[in-house]
């Protein structure tokens, strides 16, 4: 028997050269790929804020992609944070 996989709400921020660099695009990208729903968005402080919304697997394996060194620009940090899924997510938008 298949289990199910747990919903979850992935919010990351990641700091570091990820503005004007083509990050949101890669990011929006990936998050397709992997069948999640969400946003990312540029914050006037210079990071990027990734709310990603799907499999709690899924959004673990988007959480690995943006700490990883594939990325456009240039990753220092990502900060993490969980919770339930809220929902009224349609596809993966860049802000």
């Amino acid at each position: 028997m298949v289990q199910q996989q747990q919903a979850a709400r992935l919010t990351a921020w990641v700091h570091g050269k990820v503005q004007g660099v083509g990050f949101r695009w890669w990011t929006r990208s990936r998050a397709l790929e992997l069948g999640l729903v969400g946003s990312a968005t540029n914050l006037a402080d210079g990071r990027v804020e990734v709310v990603a919304e799907g499999s709690k697997d899924r959004c673990e394996q988007l959480l690995a992609l943006l700490r990883s060194a594939d990325t456009p620009g240039q990753v220092d940090h990502v900060a993490e944070q969980w919770s339930a899924p809220k929902g009224g997510l349609d596809g993966f938008v860049e802000r």
